[in-house]
């Protein structure tokens, strides 16, 4: 009898009528004795305890039953009976029946049938009792492989509908459905694992974290995530086990989909306190979440955004531990700022991206870890805004100043720090505010001793000190002594002085005067200097005589004239004075200004000065001068002056205008048009010594200015300067020999890496283009051209179309010298020539659209359809 009491081995069944049930139930034929079968086994489960009584050869047996149950004939299927025989059995064996009736092209069922008993079982929480059941110690010593199908038929549900049902599934098995009613799933398993653990019971929750792991790794983290993460956020604030839980939630799962489920909690965490409790020190036991934290979000990504940049950070620097990995991806980030690869060639996003981290992570520092690593943040800073600064992108450079100067301030708080000039606007007040933390919504709850480094006055917010100085107030002397010490002169009444008038400074009236202000001991005259520099620019246009006479020193004098006071405008003054002197005086001027672009101890700054002086000179020497004379092509209207007494004839002359008018059709009225003077264009002497000298040593590196090397952004602003010049050029006897020089040049800078460079190189040929004749490129430069357009066919569409168009030129020189005598043939010779000179002026039309509207970077140009539009014309040729 005690024998027969003992409780049985796992495997073997509790009751020993419920494996006879079982096995005539398989074996009942016909439709009565399967609507018989249903109800004994119903009744056998029900008496043997449940699901969870069943041995191994139960089981079996009650699988064997449930297939043959759902391949059985609709007529056979006792309705209403069948479908709780499914809802009541064992939840991880019917889902596997379920599927396979699903899935079987043979089965009895219809789809629609086995689909609405899948709905009932996810409405009925049975997909928690799934979950649970495997959960069970007996369940985890089984088969790892029937684990594995199960994991995929929990997380594929959806997808098995949809493939059957073509679409046309219940609402439940919507994707954005299913895996939130999963996430509720998750939740009631895991409470019931939190009251085992109070128990004193064993369980497992690795089924639940690969669950969770192969969610996210199939791209549903926020639906499943966002039912998990408010929840465990309440139930972690102020209770250990829980917050354990969450730590073997994710510690369990596999590598392979920890990146997913890392991501999604640094997505949804509301707090880095709270992701702190979520995840704990994760990122010190698992080699993959750290280099996922550490490396790929910080280094290898750049769409996150701030928020999830602040929980990232913010994670690691709230316990100890941790904050040796925050050092370490300070480095990282670090080197990665100040290397002149990165700045060169990855997307401006990915450095701002980069930038916003370093911020954040000097936000978090502490000062004996900015001891500790002063000189290494120093190195890097020098580096880094010397990379930044030679970038040809405004932005960035913008960027590493910001940087740079934040480095600055958090390494020398008592000292001098790094101060730019630069305009702030959205995103330099953004980058500014991250320095400072703010504070936190969530309270860090006292842990275990073995935890207690995770104290919520990690998350408390770091005040620079030169804040907490400019806060500091102002003490108050009392009025006893501020009396004492006031001075007996200040009892006399003050002069009233507000009808004084402020005295004008009369500037110089002659060019030697202002050279004496600028440079002489007149100089130290603070009031003179500035009437000098603001009228200079009309002294020296007044005075072209006296101008000549002392042009070069003039024009020294101003390319090193720096602000003494603050002028507004000053930069601008300079300049315009500067090309007041060069237009005046322009061969003796633009040799000494392209000599001092080659010359040494000049800055960037000074030598893209004289690139923008030379450009707007040339262009003023090349513009025509207009005059105010105007003509009308049509016969004037007479007008008749009244006399002012005259009230009685203004009121009928007013009624005759009117009906004349409106009773008069005027077919052209007479646009008028602004008659140009006839005058010689002024650059066309002086082109050369503009042009010439500029191109001449660009490949001769000097001791502090190398343009094939680091001063690329200069080189850029030259080629653009070039590109310039020879479009002003046009008609000018030196062009020619300017366009073969220019193409020599731009063949030598065609593989240059940066893209502003390469934008200039276009806008040369484009200018070539434009500016030289057709019959000197065909005669001159038709090998260069050839050359071009081959390095151009992999570039822009219109490579094609200029050799098209030299071709086309060639063939209707040659046919105009062998075809003139025949008439025909000269009809013919006359339609090609109006097609080929459409053609170039489309060509040339084109190359102008792309000076006028060139992209800010890379390449591009609108495109020509020339070609298009001559077939169209003309479809039969």
């Amino acid at each position: 009898m005690a024998a027969a009491a003992a409780a049985p081995r796992p495997g073997l069944a509790l009751e020993p009528g419920l494996e006879s049930v079982l096995r005539e139930a398989v074996a009942t034929p016909g439709r009565d004795g399967l609507a018989a079968a249903v109800g004994a086994v119903r009744a056998a489960l029900a008496a043997a305890g449940g699901p969870a009584a069943l041995g191994e050869r139960e089981r079996a047996l009650l699988g064997a039953f449930l297939r043959r149950l759902a391949w059985a004939p609709g007529w056979a299927r006792p309705e209403g009976l069948w479908q709780r025989c499914f809802l009541e059995g064992p939840p991880g064996l019917v889902l596997c029946v379920l599927l396979e009736a699903l899935g079987s092209a043979g089965s009895g069922l219809d789809p629609r049938d086995v689909v609405g008993v899948l709905e009932q079982f996810l409405q009925q929480d049975r997909l928690s009792a799934l979950l649970w059941e495997v959960c069970q110690p007996q369940a985890q010593a089984g088969c790892l492989e029937l684990q594995g199908g199960l994991l995929n038929k929990i997380v594929c549900l959806p997808e098995h509908v949809s493939n059957k049902l073509q679409g046309k599934n219940p609402a439940v098995f919507f994707p954005q459905n299913y895996f939130p009613l999963l996430g509720h799933a998750v939740l009631q398993v895991l409470e019931k694992i939190s009251d085992s653990l109070r128990g004193g019971l064993d369980c497992s929750i690795s089924f639940v974290s690969h669950v969770l792991g192969k969610v996210c790794f199939h791209g549903w983290q926020k639906e499943i995530l966002g039912v998990l993460v408010p929840r465990l956020t309440d139930l972690t604030k102020s209770d250990c086990i829980w917050q354990r839980i969450c730590w073997q939630l994710v510690e369990c799962v596999p590598d392979r989909w920890m990146e997913a489920v890392v991501l999604g909690f640094v997505q949804l965490a509301p707090g880095a306190n709270v992701l702190s409790r979520l995840l704990g020190n994760l990122v010190v036991k698992n080699k993959k979440a750290q280099f996922v934290v550490a490396q790929k979000m910080l280094l290898l990504q750049y769409g996150h955004t701030t928020a999830v940049l602040q929980n990232l950070l913010g994670y690691l620097s709230l316990d100890s531990i941790r904050r040796t990995l925050l050092l370490r991806v300070l480095q990282e980030l670090l080197e990665t700022w100040s290397s002149s690869s990165a700045v060169k060639h990855s997307p401006a996003e990915q450095q701002l991206y980069i930038s916003k981290a370093i911020l954040i992570c000097l936000s978090h520092l502490k000062e004996p870890e900015i001891a500790s690593c002063r000189q290494e943040l120093l190195t890097s800073m020098m580096e880094g805004v010397k990379c930044h600064l030679e970038s040809s992108l405004p932005p960035l450079r913008r960027l590493g100043m910001v940087v740079a100067e934040s480095i600055s301030l958090n390494i020398n708080t008592e000292g001098p720090v790094l101060k730019f000039e630069y305009e702030e606007d959205d995103e330099t007040r953004e980058l500014k505010s991250l320095l400072v933390q703010t504070p936190s919504l969530y309270v860090v709850p006292s842990l275990p001793d073995d935890d207690k480094s995770e104290k919520a006055g990690a998350a408390l917010p770091v005040v620079p000190e030169s804040n907490e100085k400019s806060y500091t107030a102002t003490p108050v002397m009392p009025d006893e002594e501020s009396d004492a010490e006031l001075d007996s002169d200040d009892d006399f009444i003050p002069y009233d002085m507000s009808e004084d008038k402020e005295l004008k400074i009369k500037a110089p009236m002659y060019i030697r005067d202002c050279i004496e202000v600028l440079t002489g001991s007149r100089s130290e005259d603070v009031d003179k200097w500035e009437a000098t520099v603001k009228a200079l620019e009309s002294l020296v246009r007044r005075n072209p005589a006296a101008t000549r006479e002392v042009s070069v020193e003039l024009a020294k004098i101003l390319l090193h004239l720096e602000e003494k006071t603050c002028i507004e405008g000053f930069v601008e003054l300079r300049q315009r004075a500067q090309v007041a002197v060069l237009t005046t005086d322009p061969i003796p001027v633009a040799k000494y200004l392209t000599s001092q672009f080659y010359s040494l101890n000049y800055s960037l700054r000074q030598r893209m000065d004289i690139l923008d002086v030379l450009v707007l000179a040339a262009q003023e020497l090349s513009c025509p001068k207009f005059h105010g004379k105007t003509k009308h092509s049509g016969v004037q209207k007479p007008r008749i002056q009244l006399l002012p007494g005259s009230n009685s004839s203004k009121g009928w002359r007013r009624i005759v205008d009117e009906r004349i008018k409106s009773k008069t059709r005027r077919f052209d009225t007479g646009q008028s048009r602004v008659e140009l003077a006839s005058c010689p264009n002024e650059f066309n002497s002086v082109a050369g010594y503009f042009f010439f000298p500029l191109i001449q040593h660009f490949d001769r590196p000097l001791t502090t200015f190398d343009l094939l090397a680091e001063d690329h952004l200069v080189l850029g602003r030259l080629v653009h300067t070039l590109a310039v010049l020879m479009y002003l050029a046009v008609n000018t006897v030196a062009v020619t020999a300017m366009g073969k020089a220019l193409l020599e040049f731009v063949w030598a800078l065609r593989f240059h890496t940066d893209s502003y460079v390469r934008q200039g190189l276009l806008s040369c040929i484009s200018s070539l283009l434009l500016s030289v004749p057709t019959e000197r490129i065909l005669a001159d430069m038709t090998e260069e051209l050839l050359e071009t357009q081959s390095w151009l066919g992999g570039k822009t569409w219109w490579g094609t179309a200029v050799l098209f168009w030299l071709v086309a030129w060639s063939l209707y020189s040659i046919s105009l010298l062998v075809m003139g005598s025949s008439d025909v043939l000269a009809l013919c010779i006359k339609d090609q020539h109006d097609q080929q000179v459409e053609h170039h002026v489309c060509c040339r039309d084109a190359a102008l659209r792309y000076l006028r509207y060139k992209p800010t970077t890379g390449y591009g140009i609108t495109r020509c359809d020339c070609l298009q539009q001559a077939t169209q014309k003309n479809p039969q040729r």
